[in-house]
């Protein structure tokens, strides 16, 4: 394992999170990433979608990972909704989920969390306010939230949750997705990577894929060594605990064939870093239960099918508990684990 201070990761991460993000409106969040890249030496481009970084050897890696986080987005006078249905073009939940489950969810994870908004290109703060209440609106058939203080805000209009990082004895707790992984590149770039980074936009809504396989198009690029990084969900703190990295063969798309998969392997194995294949760990599960359901689908996952196999890579995830919620955890130890892969493989 590592063997250096952690504190430069955490002030990267811990300054990252109050930077607001809202999938959609991430323009804001890019601007700052590209100040903190080039001010360490590293140039940066943005096309649609998606900020890429290249040190001074751009072929030696490519990492992903996507840079949105969930929240709101203003719709009407003092009218507030779930900002990933928006960017989606799914204002209406027909046929998505049961819309009583997913406002159950929803009401559950953020009625009474502090709310912050801001203008979508500038990211200047123009308020803080509460959610108050979250209803399904029958006649239109999606959620609708209330936030007071917010009746002078325009349609359009961002609204980040407020975040903080917390430090626990062993875990650490935010809505981690996928800002930790952001702050792993950036921190990185720190260590003297000098590879490609890219930092997509919309995942939460379906659609970083696209932009990321647009840039390899545009330079007439392919590649087998595509590594992307994520939070990976599970029940229990119980679950959780029992491991440290979350690897894939494959999603429900198809199947991962890249050189990484055995290097990463090997590495893990190596420095005694608990992991399992997520795919495997639920077909498990669905095999016990006796039901039949989806190995999951990830921007990789997605890339390989639309590309044809033209790009190819794998995947690296920290597991966590708490999905998509602002205390979303994953523990210290995977945190180190996934910056000892990555250094591994790359420096």
């Amino acid at each position: 394992m590592i063997g250096y201070n952690m504190d430069n990761f955490y002030d990267i991460l811990k300054q990252l999170i109050r930077i607001p993000s809202v999938v959609g409106a991430e323009h804001s969040f890019f601007m700052f990433l590209k100040r903190e890249l080039e001010e360490i030496g590293i140039k940066t481009e943005y096309f649609d979608g998606v900020l890429v970084a290249t040190g001074n050897d751009p072929e030696s890696g490519y990492i992903s990972a996507h840079a949105d986080r969930h929240g709101l987005i203003c719709t009407g006078h003092n009218e507030f909704q779930y900002a990933a249905f928006v960017a989606k073009n799914r204002s209406d939940l027909d046929g998505i989920l049961n819309s009583d489950e997913l406002l159950d969810n929803l009401t559950d994870r953020f009625v009474n969390e502090k709310v912050q908004a801001y203008q979508p290109w500038s990211g200047s703060y123009l308020g803080l306010g509460v959610i108050k209440d979250a209803f399904l609106s029958q006649k239109r058939n999606n959620i609708i939230f209330k936030i007071d203080e917010f009746e002078h805000l325009l349609p359009g209009t961002p609204i980040a949750f407020m975040d903080k990082l917390e430090m626990h004895d062993d875990h650490i707790s935010a809505q981690i997705d996928n800002i930790l992984s952001v702050a792993v590149i950036i921190h990185l770039y720190h260590l003297g990577y000098q590879g490609t980074a890219f930092f997509t936009a919309s995942e939460e809504a379906g659609r970083s894929w696209r932009f990321l396989l647009e840039w390899f198009r545009r330079f007439d690029l392919s590649t087998d060594e595509l590594l992307v990084l994520d939070t990976s969900p599970y029940s229990t703190l119980e679950d959780m605990a029992q491991l440290d990295v979350v690897l894939r063969q494959r999603d429900a798309n198809g199947y991962f064939r890249s050189p990484l998969k055995n290097k990463i392997k090997k590495i893990v194995l190596n420095q005694k870093i608990r992991y399992h294949y997520k795919d495997a760990y639920l077909k498990n599960i669905m095999k016990q239960n006796g039901t039949k359901g989806s190995l999951g689908t990830t921007e990789l996952g997605r890339i390989i099918k639309a590309s044809k196999g033209e790009i190819q890579g794998t995947t690296l995830q920290f597991p966590t508990i708490g999905y998509h919620t602002v205390d979303e955890m994953t523990s210290k130890k995977s945190v180190e684990s996934i910056i000892t892969i990555l250094s591994k493989l790359y420096l």
